[in-house]
């Protein structure tokens, strides 16, 4: 049996919610863990639409872009449209699921999607993030330290560029006095105690943190284990920010404007004049990008295809590179398909009776006349 808690591990293991900015909301945002699911609807919005469309479906679950509780909810009124969508979606009995800014920057995510759909090759991350990264320290004694490494790395600790089970060790002198109710595994309890010990340092991905931790404490022989935890400022290559590649064809701007208006189903849009005679080298960003113009301009793209552009970014653009705002809704509506497609090919062989749909309604407010 299918649970609304499987469906959020399959959605992890490709957006962990680690990924997400530090403020967004993502996982869970209505409904029971242990729930079951028997049918899935992938929209960009939850809207009041969208739930009658999902009650029409006998809709279970519903996995969105968009999370509707994104800052603190003081009241659930039903004369307001987030209080409607919440009553709707807990009386029709109907869970729902955000991967939001996780997905933005998971491999092959919202911006990855865009970049595929307006026809980009080679396409790769356009700026890395950094803090991904911890270092956990820990200390045992030379007997077991190969028992606790080994167990750090199975859970997914230890793992640099093409290489698993790094760790760093060096032999040291650890101290300590166990008081009445202690149970050391060396020593006697009420003695000070010095123990030869190794000190054990390992990389550790921040979504797998938890699971190495734990790991590190069952293996470990020690009644009570110290470690420390420390944030590292390396790039991490498993994640990024908008994506960038290349056009099979070099377009003059007017034609890859046509592309995209064919490829997101958009209608005008406002864009700074071209700046070479043709568009070969394309950075995207699904949504609000403009903080990305910078990168854009300093990897050589020849144009730059986001939305919710701001003046001032036209003008930072302007004789720099075309800077093109496609909608937010159409830049990123392409990761609905993707999510659906996904979902599809993890149920299929574990749970085939499982419907896993796209939303027909549309989700955008604005109206493009």
């Amino acid at each position: 049996m299918l649970r609304v808690r499987d469906v959020a591990g399959l959605m992890e293991r490709w957006a962990p919610r680690d990924f997400a900015m530090e403020k967004d909301n993502v996982g869970l945002q209505v409904g029971d863990p242990a729930s079951r699911v028997r049918r899935i609807l992938v929209a960009l919005d939850a809207t009041e639409d969208l739930v009658r469309e999902a009650v029409r479906r006998n809709t279970d679950l519903i996995v969105t872009h968009h999370p509707p509780l994104f800052r603190p909810v003081r009241t659930l009124e039903t004369s307001t449209a987030q209080g409607r969508l919440l009553a709707a979606l807990v009386r029709s009995n109907i869970s729902l699921y955000a991967a939001h800014t996780n997905l933005d920057f998971a491999p092959g995510g919202t911006s990855f999607v865009l970049a595929e759909r307006l026809g980009l090759q080679q396409v790769r991350f356009l700026a890395r993030h950094a803090r991904m990264y911890r270092k956990v320290v820990t200390f045992a004694p030379a007997a077991a330290v190969d028992q606790v490494a080994g167990a750090m790395t199975a859970a997914g600790g230890g793992v640099i560029g093409n290489y698993d089970a790094c760790s760093f060790r060096v032999q040291g002198t650890g101290t300590y006095r166990g008081n009445s109710r202690s149970s050391p595994r060396v020593g006697t309890r009420g003695r000070f105690e010095r123990v030869e010990e190794v000190r054990l340092e390992m990389l550790v991905d921040q979504h797998n943190l938890r699971a190495v931790l734990e790991a590190m404490k069952r293996a470990h022989p020690y009644e009570e284990v110290a470690f420390d935890v420390y944030p590292l400022d390396n790039v991490y290559p498993g994640t990024g920010m908008g994506a960038i590649g290349t056009l099979r064809k070099p377009l003059t701007l007017p034609a890859f404007l046509r592309q995209i208006r064919a490829k997101l189903k958009t209608g005008p849009m406002r864009h700074t004049r071209a700046v070479t005679p043709r568009i070969r080298t394309v950075a995207v960003c699904g949504g609000a990008g403009t903080d990305l113009l910078q990168e854009a301009v300093a990897a050589g793209a020849d144009a730059f295809v986001t939305a919710d552009v701001r003046y001032h970014a036209f003008r930072d653009a302007a004789g720099v590179i075309a800077l093109i705002d496609a909608g937010h809704y159409e830049t990123e509506f392409p990761v609905v398909d993707a999510v659906t497609r996904y979902l599809r090919n993890a149920l299929r062989a574990s749970h085939p009776r499982v419907g896993v749909d796209a939303a027909t309604t549309r989700t955008s407010p604005i109206v493009i006349v």
